[in-house]
Protein backbone atom coordinates (compact mmCIF):
# COMPACT_ATOMS: atom_id res chain seq x y z
CA UNK A 1 0.00 0.00 0.00
CA UNK A 2 1.57 3.10 -1.35
CA UNK A 3 1.41 6.70 0.25
CA UNK A 4 -0.89 7.79 -2.49
CA UNK A 5 -3.40 4.83 -1.26
CA UNK A 6 -3.95 6.39 2.11
CA UNK A 7 -6.86 8.69 2.55
CA UNK A 8 -8.22 10.47 5.82
CA UNK A 9 -11.15 8.33 8.19
CA UNK A 10 -13.61 10.69 6.82
CA UNK A 11 -16.61 8.68 6.52
CA UNK A 12 -15.97 6.93 9.50
CA UNK A 13 -18.94 6.64 12.46
CA UNK A 14 -19.31 5.19 15.75
CA UNK A 15 -22.14 3.16 14.06
CA UNK A 16 -22.42 1.32 10.72
CA UNK A 17 -24.73 3.00 8.62
CA UNK A 18 -28.19 1.33 7.14
CA UNK A 19 -29.03 0.65 4.10
CA UNK A 20 -31.03 3.51 2.53
CA UNK A 21 -33.08 2.80 -0.43
CA UNK A 22 -33.35 -0.36 -3.02
CA UNK A 23 -31.51 1.38 -5.80
CA UNK A 24 -27.69 0.03 -4.18
CA UNK A 25 -26.08 -3.54 -4.26
CA UNK A 26 -26.47 -4.99 -1.44
CA UNK A 27 -23.11 -6.95 -0.85
CA UNK A 28 -23.43 -10.00 1.33
CA UNK A 29 -19.99 -11.98 2.40
CA UNK A 30 -20.27 -15.41 2.01
CA UNK A 31 -20.16 -17.76 5.44
CA UNK A 32 -22.18 -20.67 5.10
CA UNK A 33 -22.83 -20.87 1.12
CA UNK A 34 -26.22 -22.59 1.11
CA UNK A 35 -27.68 -19.91 3.52
CA UNK A 36 -25.91 -16.68 2.59
CA UNK A 37 -26.94 -17.59 -1.23
CA UNK A 38 -30.92 -18.21 0.04
CA UNK A 39 -30.72 -15.12 2.09
CA UNK A 40 -29.79 -12.64 -1.04
CA UNK A 41 -32.66 -14.70 -2.77
CA UNK A 42 -34.76 -13.48 0.03
CA UNK A 43 -33.45 -9.95 -0.10
CA UNK A 44 -33.84 -10.05 -4.08
CA UNK A 45 -37.80 -11.12 -3.77
CA UNK A 46 -38.45 -7.21 -2.15
CA UNK A 47 -36.55 -5.91 -5.37
CA UNK A 48 -33.10 -5.67 -3.08
CA UNK A 49 -30.40 -6.24 -5.46
CA UNK A 50 -28.45 -8.44 -3.29
CA UNK A 51 -25.70 -10.85 -3.96
CA UNK A 52 -23.03 -13.22 -2.28
CA UNK A 53 -19.71 -11.34 -3.09
CA UNK A 54 -16.91 -14.25 -3.87
CA UNK A 55 -15.05 -15.69 -1.41
CA UNK A 56 -11.36 -16.81 -0.79
CA UNK A 57 -9.32 -14.94 -3.71
CA UNK A 58 -8.77 -11.98 -1.94
CA UNK A 59 -7.37 -13.89 1.08
CA UNK A 60 -4.07 -12.32 0.47
CA UNK A 61 -5.45 -8.39 0.71
CA UNK A 62 -6.64 -9.06 3.44
CA UNK A 63 -3.35 -10.15 5.27
CA UNK A 64 -1.86 -7.20 3.72
CA UNK A 65 -4.43 -4.88 5.86
CA UNK A 66 -4.62 -6.82 8.66
CA UNK A 67 -1.76 -7.15 11.56
CA UNK A 68 -2.51 -10.62 12.29
CA UNK A 69 -3.75 -10.37 15.77
CA UNK A 70 -7.57 -10.09 14.15
CA UNK A 71 -8.88 -13.21 14.19
CA UNK A 72 -9.12 -15.26 10.77
CA UNK A 73 -12.65 -14.55 9.67
CA UNK A 74 -11.56 -10.89 9.85
CA UNK A 75 -8.99 -11.72 7.31
CA UNK A 76 -11.16 -13.40 4.94
CA UNK A 77 -14.21 -10.93 4.93
CA UNK A 78 -12.09 -7.67 4.37
CA UNK A 79 -10.16 -9.45 1.71
CA UNK A 80 -13.57 -10.44 -0.33
CA UNK A 81 -14.49 -7.32 -0.28
CA UNK A 82 -11.79 -5.32 -1.51
CA UNK A 83 -11.18 -8.08 -3.93
CA UNK A 84 -14.88 -8.10 -5.18
CA UNK A 85 -14.46 -4.05 -5.46
CA UNK A 86 -10.62 -3.93 -6.83
CA UNK A 87 -12.32 -6.84 -10.08
CA UNK A 88 -15.89 -3.93 -10.07
CA UNK A 89 -13.49 -1.38 -10.94
CA UNK A 90 -11.62 -3.24 -13.32
CA UNK A 91 -14.60 -4.38 -14.98
CA UNK A 92 -16.45 -1.06 -15.19
CA UNK A 93 -13.69 1.40 -15.29
CA UNK A 94 -14.47 4.79 -15.18
CA UNK A 95 -17.93 4.47 -14.67
CA UNK A 96 -17.25 2.27 -10.89
CA UNK A 97 -18.63 4.48 -8.09
CA UNK A 98 -18.38 2.71 -4.99
CA UNK A 99 -21.44 4.57 -4.12
CA UNK A 100 -23.53 2.14 -5.53
CA UNK A 101 -22.69 -0.45 -3.36
CA UNK A 102 -24.09 -1.09 0.09
CA UNK A 103 -21.65 -3.77 2.62
CA UNK A 104 -23.83 -5.87 4.41
CA UNK A 105 -21.93 -7.50 8.22
CA UNK A 106 -23.71 -7.98 10.62
CA UNK A 107 -22.32 -7.09 14.49
CA UNK A 108 -22.18 -8.98 17.61
CA UNK A 109 -21.86 -7.77 21.43
CA UNK A 110 -19.82 -9.06 24.07
CA UNK A 111 -15.96 -9.77 24.14
CA UNK A 112 -15.89 -11.05 20.71
CA UNK A 113 -13.70 -9.21 18.20
CA UNK A 114 -16.08 -10.04 15.79
CA UNK A 115 -18.17 -7.03 16.99
CA UNK A 116 -15.66 -4.70 15.98
CA UNK A 117 -15.36 -6.04 11.74
CA UNK A 118 -17.25 -3.44 10.29
CA UNK A 119 -15.66 -0.36 12.10
CA UNK A 120 -12.56 -1.95 11.03
CA UNK A 121 -13.67 -2.52 7.49
CA UNK A 122 -14.67 0.84 7.62
CA UNK A 123 -11.29 2.46 8.68
CA UNK A 124 -9.94 0.27 5.80
CA UNK A 125 -12.25 0.83 3.41
CA UNK A 126 -11.90 4.91 3.79
CA UNK A 127 -8.32 4.32 3.48
CA UNK A 128 -8.80 4.01 -0.15
CA UNK A 129 -10.09 6.86 -1.84
CA UNK A 130 -11.82 4.73 -4.30
CA UNK A 131 -13.49 2.98 -2.27
CA UNK A 132 -14.49 5.52 0.36
CA UNK A 133 -18.13 5.85 -0.68
CA UNK A 134 -19.39 2.45 -0.19
CA UNK A 135 -21.74 1.76 2.98
CA UNK A 136 -21.77 -0.76 5.15
CA UNK A 137 -25.07 -1.53 6.48
CA UNK A 138 -25.14 -3.58 10.20
CA UNK A 139 -27.61 -6.18 11.92
CA UNK A 140 -26.54 -6.33 15.65
CA UNK A 141 -27.29 -9.56 18.11
CA UNK A 142 -28.09 -7.01 20.45
CA UNK A 143 -31.70 -6.39 19.07
CA UNK A 144 -32.12 -10.51 17.41
CA UNK A 145 -31.00 -9.00 14.38
CA UNK A 146 -33.87 -7.11 13.34
CA UNK A 147 -33.89 -5.07 10.12
CA UNK A 148 -34.78 -1.64 11.16
CA UNK A 149 -32.26 0.37 8.96
CA UNK A 150 -31.95 -2.34 6.05
CA UNK A 151 -35.20 -2.53 5.09
CA UNK A 152 -38.44 -0.38 4.66
CA UNK A 153 -39.96 -0.36 8.16
CA UNK A 154 -43.69 -1.47 6.09
CA UNK A 155 -41.21 -4.53 4.54
CA UNK A 156 -39.52 -5.53 7.44
CA UNK A 157 -41.82 -8.30 9.04
CA UNK A 158 -42.18 -9.85 5.63
CA UNK A 159 -38.22 -10.19 4.94
CA UNK A 160 -37.70 -10.90 8.49
CA UNK A 161 -40.32 -14.09 7.80
CA UNK A 162 -38.43 -15.00 4.79
CA UNK A 163 -35.05 -14.00 5.28
CA UNK A 164 -35.26 -16.42 8.53
CA UNK A 165 -37.17 -19.38 6.90
CA UNK A 166 -34.08 -19.14 4.05
CA UNK A 167 -31.68 -19.94 7.08
CA UNK A 168 -33.54 -22.74 8.29
CA UNK A 169 -33.68 -24.11 4.87
CA UNK A 170 -29.94 -23.52 4.44
CA UNK A 171 -29.55 -25.12 7.58
CA UNK A 172 -31.95 -28.35 6.27
CA UNK A 173 -30.14 -28.38 2.95
CA UNK A 174 -26.72 -28.69 4.26
CA UNK A 175 -28.31 -31.33 6.93
CA UNK A 176 -29.54 -33.46 3.98
CA UNK A 177 -26.21 -33.19 1.54
CA UNK A 178 -24.52 -34.30 4.70
CA UNK A 179 -26.58 -37.21 5.23
CA UNK A 180 -26.48 -38.54 1.57
CA UNK A 181 -22.91 -37.95 0.67
CA UNK A 182 -21.02 -40.31 2.75
CA UNK A 183 -23.73 -43.24 0.96
CA UNK A 184 -23.86 -41.51 -2.62
CA UNK A 185 -24.11 -44.05 -5.49
CA UNK A 186 -21.19 -42.35 -7.28
CA UNK A 187 -18.45 -39.96 -6.25
CA UNK A 188 -19.60 -36.17 -7.17
CA UNK A 189 -23.65 -37.30 -7.18
CA UNK A 190 -24.48 -35.81 -4.22
CA UNK A 191 -22.62 -32.23 -5.05
CA UNK A 192 -23.90 -31.95 -8.20
CA UNK A 193 -27.56 -32.45 -6.73
CA UNK A 194 -26.77 -29.57 -4.08
CA UNK A 195 -25.56 -27.07 -6.75
CA UNK A 196 -29.26 -27.78 -8.53
CA UNK A 197 -31.58 -27.55 -5.18
CA UNK A 198 -29.53 -24.28 -4.28
CA UNK A 199 -30.87 -22.44 -7.85
CA UNK A 200 -33.90 -23.98 -7.17
CA UNK A 201 -34.80 -22.97 -4.09
CA UNK A 202 -32.90 -19.73 -5.00
CA UNK A 203 -35.73 -18.96 -7.25
CA UNK A 204 -38.47 -20.28 -4.54
CA UNK A 205 -37.54 -17.30 -2.37
CA UNK A 206 -37.13 -14.81 -5.23
CA UNK A 207 -40.96 -16.16 -6.27
CA UNK A 208 -41.75 -15.29 -2.09
CA UNK A 209 -41.83 -11.20 -3.20
CA UNK A 210 -45.03 -11.85 -5.68
CA UNK A 211 -47.01 -14.64 -3.72
CA UNK A 212 -45.82 -13.96 0.09
CA UNK A 213 -46.41 -18.00 -0.01
CA UNK A 214 -44.35 -19.77 2.05
CA UNK A 215 -46.24 -22.72 1.35
CA UNK A 216 -44.99 -23.01 -2.27
CA UNK A 217 -41.07 -22.99 -0.71
CA UNK A 218 -41.71 -25.71 1.61
CA UNK A 219 -43.26 -27.54 -1.62
CA UNK A 220 -40.13 -26.72 -4.00
CA UNK A 221 -38.14 -28.26 -1.03
CA UNK A 222 -40.33 -31.38 -0.46
CA UNK A 223 -39.06 -32.02 -4.22
CA UNK A 224 -35.19 -31.48 -3.89
CA UNK A 225 -35.66 -33.70 -1.00
CA UNK A 226 -37.50 -36.66 -2.63
CA UNK A 227 -34.31 -36.35 -5.66
CA UNK A 228 -31.72 -36.84 -2.39
CA UNK A 229 -33.03 -39.89 -1.15
CA UNK A 230 -33.11 -41.57 -4.87
CA UNK A 231 -28.83 -40.56 -4.33
CA UNK A 232 -28.29 -42.74 -1.38
CA UNK A 233 -26.44 -46.23 -1.33
CA UNK A 234 -28.44 -48.35 0.94
CA UNK A 235 -26.09 -51.18 0.69
CA UNK A 236 -23.39 -48.86 2.24
CA UNK A 237 -23.30 -49.39 5.70
CA UNK A 238 -23.28 -46.95 8.89
CA UNK A 239 -20.69 -44.85 9.52
CA UNK A 240 -19.23 -43.10 12.85
CA UNK A 241 -21.32 -39.80 13.37
CA UNK A 242 -19.08 -36.95 14.16
CA UNK A 243 -20.87 -33.65 15.62
CA UNK A 244 -18.68 -30.48 14.79
CA UNK A 245 -19.36 -27.15 17.45
CA UNK A 246 -17.31 -24.50 17.52
CA UNK A 247 -16.59 -20.52 16.14
CA UNK A 248 -19.61 -19.93 14.04
CA UNK A 249 -17.73 -18.58 10.66
CA UNK A 250 -14.75 -21.16 10.89
CA UNK A 251 -17.38 -24.27 10.96
CA UNK A 252 -19.47 -22.92 8.23
CA UNK A 253 -16.87 -21.35 5.86
CA UNK A 254 -15.06 -24.16 3.57
CA UNK A 255 -12.03 -22.65 2.73
CA UNK A 256 -11.61 -21.22 5.75
CA UNK A 257 -11.79 -24.61 7.59
CA UNK A 258 -9.98 -26.19 4.44
CA UNK A 259 -13.19 -28.45 3.86
CA UNK A 260 -12.62 -29.68 6.79
CA UNK A 261 -16.46 -32.09 6.31
CA UNK A 262 -15.30 -33.43 3.32
CA UNK A 263 -11.98 -34.47 4.78
CA UNK A 264 -13.89 -36.16 7.63
CA UNK A 265 -15.51 -37.95 5.08
CA UNK A 266 -12.98 -39.10 3.28
CA UNK A 267 -11.94 -40.99 6.27
CA UNK A 268 -15.58 -42.44 6.65
CA UNK A 269 -17.69 -39.66 8.97
CA UNK A 270 -21.17 -38.88 8.68
CA UNK A 271 -21.38 -35.21 9.97
CA UNK A 272 -23.39 -33.07 11.01
CA UNK A 273 -22.21 -28.94 12.05
CA UNK A 274 -24.42 -26.72 14.23
CA UNK A 275 -26.53 -24.95 12.70
CA UNK A 276 -26.65 -21.04 11.44
CA UNK A 277 -30.02 -20.67 13.12
CA UNK A 278 -28.60 -21.69 16.59
CA UNK A 279 -26.93 -19.00 16.27
CA UNK A 280 -29.97 -16.66 15.22
CA UNK A 281 -32.26 -18.19 17.77
CA UNK A 282 -29.82 -17.80 20.58
CA UNK A 283 -29.84 -13.64 19.96
CA UNK A 284 -33.29 -13.73 20.33
CA UNK A 285 -33.40 -15.74 23.65
CA UNK A 286 -29.91 -14.08 24.75
CA UNK A 287 -32.02 -10.36 24.13
CA UNK A 288 -34.74 -12.04 25.84
CA UNK A 289 -33.11 -13.01 29.04
CA UNK A 290 -31.06 -9.45 29.36
CA UNK A 291 -34.49 -7.26 28.90
CA UNK A 292 -35.93 -9.99 31.97
CA UNK A 293 -32.31 -9.14 33.75
CA UNK A 294 -33.34 -5.53 33.25
CA UNK A 295 -36.76 -5.44 34.57
CA UNK A 296 -35.78 -7.56 38.03
CA UNK A 297 -32.69 -4.90 38.48
CA UNK A 298 -34.76 -1.93 37.22
CA UNK A 299 -37.70 -3.48 40.02
CA UNK A 300 -34.92 -4.05 42.77
CA UNK A 301 -32.98 -0.36 42.69
CA UNK A 302 -37.02 1.45 42.23
CA UNK A 303 -36.30 2.74 38.58
CA UNK A 304 -40.01 2.74 37.97
CA UNK A 305 -39.52 5.04 34.82
CA UNK A 306 -37.51 2.06 32.96
CA UNK A 307 -39.91 -0.77 33.55
CA UNK A 308 -42.24 0.03 30.75
CA UNK A 309 -39.47 -0.03 28.40
CA UNK A 310 -38.29 -3.65 29.69
CA UNK A 311 -41.75 -4.60 29.28
CA UNK A 312 -41.51 -3.68 26.02
CA UNK A 313 -38.40 -5.59 25.31
CA UNK A 314 -39.50 -8.66 27.12
CA UNK A 315 -42.88 -9.04 24.30
CA UNK A 316 -41.00 -7.77 21.67
CA UNK A 317 -37.92 -10.10 22.08
CA UNK A 318 -40.15 -13.06 23.43
CA UNK A 319 -42.62 -12.69 20.36
CA UNK A 320 -39.63 -13.12 18.10
CA UNK A 321 -37.95 -16.11 19.80
CA UNK A 322 -41.19 -17.48 19.71
CA UNK A 323 -41.80 -17.22 16.44
CA UNK A 324 -38.18 -18.41 15.38
CA UNK A 325 -38.37 -21.80 17.21
CA UNK A 326 -42.13 -22.29 15.99
CA UNK A 327 -41.38 -22.03 12.47
CA UNK A 328 -38.05 -23.52 12.99
CA UNK A 329 -39.60 -26.59 14.79
CA UNK A 330 -42.58 -26.97 11.87
CA UNK A 331 -40.39 -26.76 9.11
CA UNK A 332 -37.91 -29.72 10.74
CA UNK A 333 -41.02 -31.39 11.77
CA UNK A 334 -42.46 -31.57 8.21
CA UNK A 335 -38.69 -32.45 6.71
CA UNK A 336 -38.13 -35.25 9.26
CA UNK A 337 -41.51 -36.94 8.29
CA UNK A 338 -39.58 -37.42 4.40
CA UNK A 339 -35.75 -37.75 5.61
CA UNK A 340 -34.16 -38.70 8.14
CA UNK A 341 -32.05 -35.64 9.47
CA UNK A 342 -30.40 -34.50 12.69
CA UNK A 343 -32.82 -32.17 14.91
CA UNK A 344 -31.19 -28.82 15.61
CA UNK A 345 -30.72 -27.94 18.87
CA UNK A 346 -33.27 -26.22 20.76
CA UNK A 347 -31.53 -23.02 22.93
CA UNK A 348 -34.02 -23.28 26.22
CA UNK A 349 -32.22 -26.81 26.38
CA UNK A 350 -29.37 -25.80 25.59
CA UNK A 351 -28.98 -23.37 29.17
CA UNK A 352 -30.78 -26.59 31.00
CA UNK A 353 -28.33 -28.71 30.01
CA UNK A 354 -25.32 -25.70 31.35
CA UNK A 355 -27.24 -25.54 34.61
CA UNK A 356 -27.47 -29.48 34.62
CA UNK A 357 -23.88 -29.69 34.30
CA UNK A 358 -22.51 -27.03 36.28
CA UNK A 359 -20.13 -26.36 33.33
CA UNK A 360 -20.99 -22.32 32.16
CA UNK A 361 -23.69 -20.09 32.04
CA UNK A 362 -25.79 -18.53 29.85
CA UNK A 363 -24.68 -15.11 31.82
CA UNK A 364 -21.24 -15.01 30.66
CA UNK A 365 -22.35 -15.34 27.18
CA UNK A 366 -20.79 -16.07 23.81
CA UNK A 367 -20.59 -19.07 21.50
CA UNK A 368 -19.31 -21.27 24.39
CA UNK A 369 -22.82 -20.97 25.63
CA UNK A 370 -23.69 -22.64 22.67
CA UNK A 371 -20.90 -24.62 21.62
CA UNK A 372 -20.38 -26.68 25.28
CA UNK A 373 -24.11 -27.85 25.42
CA UNK A 374 -24.36 -28.86 22.39
CA UNK A 375 -21.25 -31.37 22.60
CA UNK A 376 -23.18 -32.95 25.40
CA UNK A 377 -26.08 -33.27 23.46
CA UNK A 378 -24.01 -34.72 20.93
CA UNK A 379 -22.83 -37.68 23.26
CA UNK A 380 -26.43 -38.04 24.65
CA UNK A 381 -27.39 -38.59 20.87
CA UNK A 382 -25.24 -41.41 20.85
CA UNK A 383 -22.52 -39.59 18.10
CA UNK A 384 -18.75 -40.95 18.02
CA UNK A 385 -16.89 -38.18 18.37
CA UNK A 386 -16.36 -34.48 18.72
CA UNK A 387 -14.76 -32.17 16.66
CA UNK A 388 -14.58 -28.03 17.76
CA UNK A 389 -13.97 -25.72 15.15
CA UNK A 390 -12.24 -22.51 15.75
CA UNK A 391 -10.16 -19.28 14.79
CA UNK A 392 -6.79 -19.46 16.28
CA UNK A 393 -6.32 -17.31 19.48
CA UNK A 394 -10.38 -17.20 19.99
CA UNK A 395 -11.27 -16.93 23.00
CA UNK A 396 -14.97 -18.35 23.23
CA UNK A 397 -13.63 -21.46 21.54
CA UNK A 398 -10.89 -21.66 23.82
CA UNK A 399 -13.11 -21.61 26.90
CA UNK A 400 -15.00 -24.51 25.19
CA UNK A 401 -11.82 -26.62 24.77
CA UNK A 402 -10.83 -26.02 28.24
CA UNK A 403 -14.32 -27.41 29.58
CA UNK A 404 -15.33 -30.10 27.09
CA UNK A 405 -12.60 -31.84 26.84
CA UNK A 406 -12.35 -33.45 30.45
CA UNK A 407 -15.86 -33.85 29.68
CA UNK A 408 -15.23 -35.94 26.36
CA UNK A 409 -12.47 -37.97 28.33
CA UNK A 410 -14.49 -39.25 31.29
CA UNK A 411 -17.63 -39.97 28.68
CA UNK A 412 -14.38 -42.09 26.60
CA UNK A 413 -16.13 -39.98 22.82
CA UNK A 414 -13.01 -39.22 20.70
CA UNK A 415 -12.56 -35.10 20.68
CA UNK A 416 -9.87 -33.03 18.40
CA UNK A 417 -9.82 -29.39 18.02
CA UNK A 418 -8.82 -28.06 15.19
CA UNK A 419 -7.78 -24.41 15.70
CA UNK A 420 -7.44 -22.23 12.22
CA UNK A 421 -5.60 -19.56 11.03
CA UNK A 422 -4.14 -18.25 7.23
CA UNK A 423 -1.30 -21.22 7.20
CA UNK A 424 -1.60 -24.53 5.96
CA UNK A 425 -1.02 -26.91 8.65
CA UNK A 426 1.31 -29.97 8.02
CA UNK A 427 0.15 -32.26 10.50
CA UNK A 428 -3.75 -31.96 10.18
CA UNK A 429 -4.26 -34.98 7.85
CA UNK A 430 -2.75 -37.27 10.43
CA UNK A 431 -4.86 -35.89 13.30
CA UNK A 432 -8.19 -36.12 11.43
CA UNK A 433 -6.94 -39.99 10.37
CA UNK A 434 -6.33 -40.63 13.88
CA UNK A 435 -9.17 -38.93 15.52
CA UNK A 436 -11.52 -41.63 12.67
CA UNK A 437 -9.67 -44.22 13.91
CA UNK A 438 -10.71 -43.76 17.53
CA UNK A 439 -14.05 -42.90 16.11
CA UNK A 440 -14.64 -46.29 14.40
CA UNK A 441 -13.24 -48.10 17.64
CA UNK A 442 -15.82 -46.14 19.33
CA UNK A 443 -18.56 -47.08 17.21
CA UNK A 444 -17.71 -50.56 17.34
CA UNK A 445 -17.23 -51.00 21.10
CA UNK A 446 -21.20 -49.65 21.12
CA UNK A 447 -22.18 -52.90 19.35
CA UNK A 448 -20.06 -55.12 21.07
Amino acid sequence: MTGDDIADFKSLKDNPEGFKGHKKTLLIPEMNRIGCRLLAASFRAFDVDARVIPTGKGLDLGKEYTSGKECYPCMITLGDILSFLYDEKERLGNNFDAGNYTYFMPDASGPCRFGMYNRYQRMVLDSIPSFTDIGITSLSSDDGYSLAGVISKKEIRQVRKIGFLSVVTGDILDRLLWKIRPYEKSPGMADEFIDRAICSMERAFEGYGSDRNIDNVLRRLDMIIEEAKTIKDPAIPPKPKIGIIGEIYLRSHTIANQDLIKTLEAYGAEVVNASITEWVNYTAYDALRKAKTDLSLNIKQHRYANILSCLKDIVRFGLVFFYQERVQKHVYRHVRELVDIEEDHAIGHMENILREEDLFSFDIGTEACLSIPAAIEYVRHGFDGVVNVYPLTCMPSTITSAVIRPVMHRAKIPYLDTPYDATAQPGRESDIRTFMYQAYQHKGNKHN
